[in-house]
């Protein structure tokens, strides 16, 4: 259990260097605008916008209904919990969420079926969770410093044919394991892209630019989320589903456990987070993440 946790510790310290790495590429932009003349008005207000507040140069989308903002609950590894806790929860308030599978049990293929057969949005996360070893212990061979880009290309493929077989849909979307986009050391995420073998790619950091985005313009490879550790309160949850509402963007959950397996919210805080959404469906739009990049790119903001 303490490699998993090993593994979560990884993704969010990935995260936390990457908004480290943002924060610095600004402070470089600024010191190169100082240097150079000829800037307009509207470049330097829109770029001192973008250093001390951190708005986005995008407009947020304008989402169905009149919604403040687009969440997507979307849940890793096809685990018991979420069949046991999260699934019918999300089934009482009216809600679809998104899971993320791989490492299906041959007995809970039925209930992920009816799961898939109620609406909810099956999607690729690999057969087999490749990870790299320092992070995740498993066998050696299914390491992703064990795999070329071609053999997690055809890794995800076949995880596709699974996953038709559960829902009947001819494409997927995709999470990659672990968070990143190793494979023997080469990053295979445009080779993804180019095989267009799934819809999009969800990662696991968001940035509050993300939350501001308009998801119509998003790159679909690089799909934003966030993570939680065990002791988060359901009040932490809703916190974030709040930014994305004063922002106008969305809001990409990234479950594991519910009230059990391994990296779990509390079943309580998933409950109070979905009884919040629930109460404010009129300025929240609950989706799937297909459902919310379709409409995002289906309704383009019209001053772009």
């Amino acid at each position: 259990m303490s490699n998993i946790f090993d593994r979560f510790d990884w993704i969010v310290d990935d995260g936390k260097a990457l908004n480290a790495r943002v924060s610095r590429e600004r402070r470089q932009e600024s010191r190169r605008v100082r240097r150079q003349g000829g800037m307009t008005m509207k470049t330097l207000l829109a770029l001192a916008l973008s250093l001390i507040c951190g708005v986005s140069a995008a407009s947020a989308t304008q989402w169905p209904g009149g919604a403040k903002a687009a969440v997507v609950l979307t849940y890793d590894d096809a685990l018991d919990s979420q069949l046991d806790h999260a699934v019918p929860v999300l089934d009482e308030a009216g809600f679809k969420g998104t899971f993320f599978l791989t490492g299906l049990k041959l007995a809970a293929i039925p209930r992920w079926r009816a799961v898939g057969a109620g609406g909810h949005e099956l999607a690729n996360h690999t057969l087999f969770h490749p990870c790299p070893a320092s992070k995740f212990s498993t066998e050696p061979r299914y390491t992703s410093e064990a795999y070329t880009p071609a053999a997690m290309l055809r890794e995800i493929e076949q995880q596709n044919v699974l996953l038709t077989a559960l829902d009947g849909k001819p494409t997927h979307g995709f999470a990659s394991p672990c968070g990143q986009t190793l494979a023997g050391g080469v990053d295979y995420i445009e080779t993804l892209r180019a095989a267009n073998l799934v819809t999009y790619a969800r990662g696991v950091y968001t940035s509050p630019d993300d939350l501001r985005a308009d998801v119509g313009r998003m790159d679909p490879m690089h799909i934003p989320s966030r993570g939680f550790d065990e002791a988060v309160t359901g009040a932490q949850l809703i916190a974030f589903a709040k930014e994305a509402q004063t922002g106008g963007g969305m809001a990409v959950y990234l479950f594991h456990g519910v009230g059990g397996d391994y990296l779990q919210v509390s079943d309580p805080a998933h409950r109070e987070l979905v009884a919040w959404l629930a109460a404010h469906r009129d300025e929240v739009w609950v989706t799937t993440l297909q459902g919310a990049l379709d409409w995002a790119k289906a309704h383009p903001d019209a001053k772009h």
